[in-house]
């Protein structure tokens, strides 16, 4: 492991920054689209970020699983200078190195042959929608045009996407949504059955629904679907934006299942911070997109692979999937152990550093603000649900670090 610093050095006075003179800023100029909290963070360092006023906070949220190796990792760093420093962007009409270079570091550790580079995970959302419907339609004509998705997904905010997204209040007022959804419950077996029909060409799952609180899908709901996809031929679309790079204790969380998928999206960790999104597929579906069925004018761009190649090639070489694995069990055991010792904690769930936990009390919002304001960084989800979403590089001692300030904090707000 590299070294991770397991206590905030102090920041440079220089970063400081007027909060409140921010935060007007801010509402008067940006497009009011998040709830944010009133907080204005500058500066970063491995599991750590510090505010505008010097505070440092424990993240354990990672960016929304984004800096899956934590704040300004050295190796990524070093790669977006060099890259900056010798090519930036060129457009996709052209080869550039770091590109190639990424796609083929991608398919090694991958069931799939072939990729396909955009700049977020609802882009490379856009992309596996767009080539299973090709797919579809060559291989069985024009009427394959479902897609089966679950209820209470997520898989992106745009018109597509927030379609397969399984859930109404994010698509409430950008109707009418795109055609050619079905949505299920999760792990379903008889619904997944009843759902396929002569119109479907593809299931679209994440592993494990990560902005609904942590709900993994069972082995046997997925056996099935890639038996429904074997026998109808069928497309199985795995959505790993968050759980892949390592999130789960394994580089893709399609590995805990042993079921191979025809399409994977990525994003989130793989860029190391930096903007990026793939979506790969298996050589027979890939090669449906033909030139000039799909493009991204910023998509792999030689900067954003050259980062991620960095950050991919570090989670590699620093075991940082084992890492995930080896804490996210330490972790879950400390949150069970503040339920038994009776913190307000119904369930604890999850697959290595992607845990979710509902409370007993509704009172997931208040938890959120109260570590906040001691230094520690987490989501909640409604009034009962707490995600937590680590960097990979996290320690034990910061594991313990975190879990004492959330048990101080659920004895207060119970």
């Amino acid at each position: 492991m590299p070294d991770v610093k397991m206590f905030p050095p102090p920041p440079p006075s220089s970063i400081r920054a007027d909060r409140e003179a921010v935060i007007a800023q801010d509402r008067q100029h940006v497009m009011q689209t998040y709830g944010r909290l009133p907080v204005v963070f500058v500066r970063g360092d491995g599991v750590w970020v510090w505010d505008s006023e010097g505070k440092p906070y424990l993240d354990f949220l990672a960016g929304i699983a984004v800096n899956g190796l934590g704040h300004c990792h050295p190796k990524v760093v070093a790669a977006i200078c060099e890259q900056a420093g010798t090519l930036i962007h060129t457009s996709n009409l052209y080869l550039t190195l770091p590109q190639p270079r990424l796609a083929e570091l991608l398919t090694r550790y991958s069931v799939c042959d072939r990729v396909f580079f955009a700049n977020s995970g609802a882009e490379a959302n856009e992309c596996a929608i767009k080539l299973a419907r090709k797919w579809a339609k060559l291989r069985h004509g024009p009427k394959r045009t479902e897609i089966i998705a679950l209820e209470h997904a997520f898989h992106g905010r745009t018109l597509a996407t927030i379609t397969a997204t399984g859930q109404p209040k994010y698509q409430k007022g950008f109707e009418p949504l795109v055609p050619g959804f079905v949505h299920i419950p999760i792990n379903d077996t008889a619904a997944l059955k009843e759902a396929v029909t002569a119109k479907t060409c593809a299931l679209m799952f994440e592993p494990i629904q990560g902005e609904s609180g942590i709900h993994l899908l069972t082995g046997d709901f997925l056996a099935l679907a890639r038996s429904l996809c074997d026998k109808h031929g069928l497309a199985l679309i795995f959505d790993e934006v968050q759980t892949g790079m390592g999130r789960t204790g394994k580089l893709f969380a399609y590995e805990h299942y042993g079921i191979e998928p025809e399409i994977v999206t990525l994003a989130k960790s793989l860029g190391g911070g930096v903007p990026i999104g793939a979506c790969l597929a298996k050589e027979e579906v890939a090669t449906a997109f033909q030139p000039g069925d799909h493009a991204s004018t910023f998509g792999g761009t030689p900067l954003a692979c050259a980062a991620a190649y960095a950050a991919l090639s570090t989670i590699l070489e620093d075991n940082l999937v084992g890492n995930a694995a080896r804490q996210g069990e330490y972790f879950q055991q400390a949150l069970c152990g503040l339920k038994a010792e009776g913190a307000p904690i119904a369930e604890v769930r999850g697959k290595g550093l992607m845990i979710g936990i509902d409370l007993a009390v509704p009172k997931a919002r208040e938890a959120l603000a109260a570590c906040m304001e001691k230094g520690l960084i987490l989501n909640a989800i409604g009034d009962r649900t707490l995600r937590f979403l680590p960097p990979l590089i996290v320690q034990q001692e910061h594991i313990d670090q975190a879990v004492s300030i959330l048990g101080a904090v659920l004895d207060q707000v119970a």
